[in-house]
């Protein structure tokens, strides 16, 4: 079993995804890190916590990549077949886990994960 190492780093980081409503982008974990550590730092954190499955990384519509908590995940079982909203207006990415999409793919092929974007207005920008 590997070893899981805890740093004042990762705890500060996992705090900040855990506590957001929204996916994060690396650059916005950044700001609110401060100069607690580099960007390396944040990349090699966010690449452990990812493995241990306490996040999962969304690719949003314009390519950037957000994290966010995972809520049933593990380390050998990461699961994250549900829909991800990418607000057009606030750049919002927000989790929606309470809707899975049904996938219907041809003979022969076997479907294991995938990432559902939506892109549209969130709630709060609608107004």
């Amino acid at each position: 079993m590997k070893q899981v190492r805890n740093t004042h780093a990762k705890t500060e980081i996992l705090n900040i995804i855990n506590n957001s409503e929204n996916a994060l982008s690396h650059t916005a974990i950044q700001e609110k890190i401060g100069d607690l550590c580099n960007r390396v730092t944040i990349y090699r954190v966010l690449d452990r916590l990812e493995e241990e499955g306490k996040i999962h990384k969304i690719v949003n519509v314009d390519g950037v990549v957000n994290y966010a908590k995972c809520h049933h995940c593990e380390e050998n079982n990461h699961s994250h077949n549900h829909i991800h909203f990418n607000c057009e207006k606030c750049q919002s990415v927000t989790c929606i886990e309470n809707i899975v999409p049904e996938i219907s793919l041809p003979k022969n092929f076997i479907a294991k994960s995938y990432n559902f974007v939506v892109s549209g207005i969130c709630p709060k920008c609608i107004n």
